[in-house]
């Protein structure tokens, strides 16, 4: 090889490593700040496993420098109930945060709009209601089965919507099995009338519609300005790590 061409050679690897370091030096901080997430998100909602947290958009070392996240697509599952400020485990939870910053004081993270969907099995949603609940025959509609005295059941569909106040509403329950004396159906009103609250949501995000799977509820989240703040001082340090 020429002295020329060694030249040529050295040259070129120079600038494919000048155009690679930034490249690693701004993934190594994307995984630092998606671990970071991770773990106090693991601490925060007690899930057995960390989340996964992508960090997207590039470079992240200026997004990082700036204080803000352009976008952050979090994706958890297992969320346990915990008492009457949890009272549905979520199955999975999905994130995804525009515009994420953190407030001077490390208190609260605040992002500047945010989607979510959290999945609500049928089990869980049945032991809320006291009745056994799955997918009903029409998109938006859930059978539950009714057990009567004397051994007889009955199945019924009702309505499953988004109400205000992060609420699931049932309405306009239909029998579609068996026969359902007076007073059993002044029972069912009483249990349909009273829609299950939704506790432990970010101030911003709202419940925008409800979905019915072979497996349980798709609850929608959207929402501006939306506040991720702990509730106690032990979750206070997540939000800083975060």
């Amino acid at each position: 090889m020429s002295r020329m061409s060694r030249s040529r050679t050295a040259v070129t690897a120079a600038l494919v490593t000048l155009a690679v370091v930034p490249v690693a030096v701004d993934r190594a901080v994307a995984v630092r700040i998606e671990s970071r997430t991770a773990k106090a998100f693991q601490q925060g909602m007690d899930t057995p496993l960390p989340p996964r947290v992508d960090v997207r958009g590039f470079p992240v070392l200026t997004q990082a420098a700036s204080g803000t996240l352009s976008h952050v697509d979090i994706t958890a599952h297992d969320i346990p109930a915990h008492g009457t400020t949890r009272p549905l485990p979520v199955s999975e939870l999905s994130l995804r945060l525009d515009g994420l910053t953190k407030s001077d004081d490390d208190r609260e993270a605040r992002a500047r709009s945010a989607r979510a969907t959290a999945s609500l099995s049928y089990e869980d949603v049945s032991n809320a209601l006291g009745l056994e609940i799955a997918q009903g025959g029409r998109p938006g509609r859930v059978s539950a089965a009714v057990l009567l005295p004397l051994g007889q059941e009955i199945t019924v569909e009702t309505t499953v919507s988004a109400a205000s106040g992060n609420r699931i509403a049932f309405k306009d329950f239909q029998v579609t099995g068996g026969s359902l004396p007076a007073i059993g159906s002044a029972a069912l009103d009483r249990v349909f009338a009273r829609p299950i609250q939704l506790h432990n949501i970010p101030d911003g995000l709202h419940l925008r519609s409800l979905t019915t799977t072979a497996d349980g509820l798709d609850a929608h989240f959207s929402g501006d300005s939306v506040t991720f703040r702990p509730d106690d001082d032990g979750a206070e340090s997540t939000v800083q790590d975060t």
